[in-house]
């Protein structure tokens, strides 16, 4: 379903992303974030699934600026592999490759953001700092807390699990706290519970998360 295409940014450096098109009408388009393991099996198929929804989907590789063609697996050796090349990145860096995407994505309509782990964060930076969304998504994002800003640019919808190690239910309240207009759904499951490849995916909250942001993603897309 999908391929491989190449996005310029801002400042003239290339990047290649994942593009997965719809069979039929396409309803709008989408900007998949990855988690710290690089556009592989699983975030091709998240975008995959996208497209079988109707959207447009662009995956940016966001770490092409520091380690082109990246694919890692979920062991305890890649996870640190992931986290040392993502320690590498810069924000605004990131974040003009995510414009890049979005503006290509534009071609099909409107546009949302959707990310998970590290990408969560990111959808969360991406509404704040890009232009261009017209609704973000972000599922658990650690980083999220600690870069809370006054205004956001969209509507935006985040999933946690109330068993995240890596994420206290102080932080989720937190954001609710400084942001009361953002829809924020708990479920009963672990960091990256959305992921069929990690030991902590959870169907049941999985299925409910895809279910609520589709409807999300319908109501602004």
């Amino acid at each position: 379903m999908g391929r491989m295409i190449q996005l310029a940014a801002k400042d003239g450096v290339e990047i290649s992303a994942y593009e997965a098109l719809p069979d039929g009408n396409t309803r709008g388009a989408l900007v998949v974030l990855q988690e710290i393991f690089g556009v592989n099996h699983h975030i091709r198929d998240v975008a995959d699934d996208f497209a079988t929804a109707g959207y447009h989907v662009i995956v940016p590789a966001l770490f092409d600026r520091v380690a082109p063609g990246i694919e890692l697996g979920y062991d305890a050796a890649d996870v640190q592999k992931g986290i040392a090349i993502r320690a590498k990145t810069s924000l605004g860096d990131t974040l003009a490759d995510i414009e890049a995407a979005v503006k290509a994505a534009a071609q099909a309509g409107r546009v949302g953001v959707v990310g998970y782990c590290w990408g969560g964060t990111l959808a969360y930076a991406a509404a704040a700092h890009v232009d261009g969304i017209s609704a973000a998504v972000g599922y658990y994002g650690s980083g999220i807390a600690n870069m809370l800003v006054g205004q956001l640019r969209c509507p935006v919808l985040l999933h946690f699990g109330d068993r995240d190690k890596s994420i206290p239910l102080a932080d989720v309240e937190k954001i609710r706290r400084a942001h009361p207009d953002i829809t924020i759904h708990i479920y009963p499951a672990e960091h990256g519970f959305n992921c069929t490849a990690r030991p902590s995916y959870n169907p049941a909250a999985a299925d409910l998360a895809r279910r609520r942001t589709l409807d999300f993603l319908a109501e602004y897309i």
